[in-house]
C-alpha cells in the first residue's frame, strides 16, 4: 500500500488550502475519462467534451501526451506540480512550463511504463503541457470559479470543524475511500505498492479539495506535500442551478427556501455562506426565520454550531411537492452530516421532534412568511461558526 510515516507535529502544523491547478487539473482527469460519477459531472461533461476534443485534434501530440502524463497509477511529476499555498493557476502553470525538456520525457516514461511514442520524443512537451492545462483552466474552471471556490471553502469548513471535534484521524479517514489514519504516525494514501515514503520533519503537509470526484497525492522535493481529494458529496453538486421549488419559493420567499433546501444535511453558518455566496447577516437572518418557525434545529458540534431541517421542515418541503427525503450519502463519500457528533457519541442532528409534537403546518407557514427583509437579534449567527 502507498503508506506515508508522518510525525504529530508535521500533522498539526498541515492546513486545508484551494488550488486552482489542481482543480485545473481534476477537470482535465474527468475529460480524459470521459464519464462522470453523478448526473452534474456527466452535464459539465456534454458542455465541455466536444472543445476538449476539438483542441486534442487540432495538436497530434496532445492526446498522446494526456494519456502518457495522467498514466495508470502514476501521474508525470513536470505535469502536476505541487501548488503551494495561495499559488495562482498561472504561477503553478509557470513550473510546468519551465520544467526540463529531457526530465519530462523521463517523467512521462515512468507513468506510461515503457517507452514513448514517437510523436513525444521531442522538447517542446513542456510548452505543450502548459497550454493544454491552460485550456482547460480557461475554457471550462474558470468561468465558474467562484461557485467552485465556495463549495471547496465549504468543505473545508466542514474538515476543519471535524478537526477540532475529534482530531485529524477521523479527517483522513473521511477523505476518501482508501485512505485512513492506521495509527503510529502511519498514513495509508492509496492501495498501491509501494515503499513507504517518510514525511521529513519541517515538512509542510496540505490538503486540497477538488470538486470533480478524483484523487491523487504529490509532493516537491521532501519539503512539499499535497494530498487532493473530492469534496463532501453533498457539496459537490451544483447547488447554484439546483432549483428552488417554487411553490416553496412562493410561500416562504425563493432566500428561506434555498437554505431549507440545502439544510437536509447539517451545515455551518459559514458553510451556508459560502454555498449560497449570501452575506453573513442574510443568512443569518433567514436562518432566524426559519428556527423560529421550527422548520430548522441549531445543534453545537464542538465549537461549530450547525443548522439542519426538522421533522416539520421535512413536511414544508414535501406539502411543497419536492420531495426532497434522505437519499443517503454517494458510496465512499462521508456526508457533512456523519460529521456531528457530541462528546459522549451521541448524533446531534436527528430531525427534530415527531408528528404530534411539531408545530403544524399552518403555524409554520405563517411564521415564514415574515419579511424577507425583517430584522433579527444579532445574536442568533456568531462569526466563523
Amino acid at each position: 500500500m502507498g503508506l506515508w510515516q508522518i510525525d504529530t507535529d508535521t500533522l498539526a502544523r498541515s492546513r486545508f488550502v484551494l488550488s486552482p491547478f489542481a482543480e485545473a487539473f481534476a477537470g482535465l482527469r474527468l475529460l480524459y475519462a470521459g464519464t462522470g460519477a453523478h448526473p452534474g459531472e456527466d452535464a459539465w461533461l456534454r458542455a465541455h467534451l466536444p472543445g476538449y476534443r476539438a483542441h486534442l485534434a487540432a495538436d497530434p501530440a496532445a492526446a498522446p501526451l494526456v494519456q502518457a502524463a495522467i498514466g495508470t497509477s502514476w501521474i508525470a511529476d513536470f505535469f502536476c506540480p505541487t501548488s503551494c499555498v495561495g499559488e495562482s493557476f498561472e504561477e503553478t502553470a509557470a513550473r510546468v512550463r519551465t520544467a526540463d525538456a529531457g526530465e519530462a520525457r523521463a517523467n512521462l516514461r515512468v507513468s506510461l511504463q515503457g517507452p514513448l511514442p514517437s510523436v513525444l520524443e521531442r522538447d517542446d512537451l513542456p510548452e505543450r503541457a502548459t497550454a493544454l492545462l491552460t485550456y482547460v483552466w480557461e475554457e471550462t474552471v474558470r468561468p465558474d470559479w467562484e461557485r467552485r471556490r465556495r463549495v471547496m471553502e465549504a468543505d473545508i469548513a466542514a474538515r476543519t470543524a471535524r478537526v477540532n471535534q475529534g482530531g485529524w484521524a477521523a479527517v483522513l479517514d473521511s477523505l476518501k475511500p482508501g485512505m485512513r489514519w492506521l495509527g503510529e504516525s502511519r498514513f495509508q494514501v492509496n492501495h498501491n505498492a509501494y515503499p513507504p515514503r517518510e514525511l521529513a520533519a519541517g515538512a509542510q503537509l496540505l490538503f486540497m479539495p477538488v470538486t470533480p470526484r478524483t484523487s491523487w497525492v504529490s509532493w516537491e522535493g521532501r519539503e512539499r506535500y499535497a494530498v487532493v481529494y473530492p469534496c463532501l458529496g453533498v457539496l459537490s453538486e451544483d447547488h447554484d442551478r439546483r432549483p428552488v421549488p417554487a411553490g416553496l419559493g412562493a410561500l416562504i420567499g425563493t432566500a428561506r427556501a434555498g437554505l431549507l433546501t440545502l439544510l437536509g444535511t447539517p451545515m455551518s453558518t459559514t458553510q451556508l455562506v459560502a454555498l449560497t455566496g449570501r452575506a453573513l447577516g442574510s443568512v443569518g437572518g433567514h436562518l432566524r426565520v426559519l428556527l423560529d418557525a421550527g422548520v430548522v434545529e441549531r445543534r453545537r458540534a464542538g465549537r461549530s454550531v450547525l443548522y439542519v431541517r426538522t421533522a416539520a421542515g421535512e413536511v414544508l418541503l414535501n406539502a411543497s411537492g419536492s420531495g426532497t427525503g434522505d437519499q443517503g450519502p454517494e458510496p465512499g463519500i462521508h456526508r457533512v452530516s456523519d460529521t456531528s457528533r457530541t462528546q459522549g457519541g451521541e448524533r446531534l442532528h436527528t430531525a427534530g421532534g415527531t408528528p404530534d409534537t411539531s408545530p403544524g403546518l399552518g403555524l409554520v407557514t405563517r411564521s415564514l412568511m415574515a419579511p424577507q427583509g425583517a430584522p433579527h437579534g444579532a445574536d442568533s449567527v456568531r462569526r466563523g461558526e
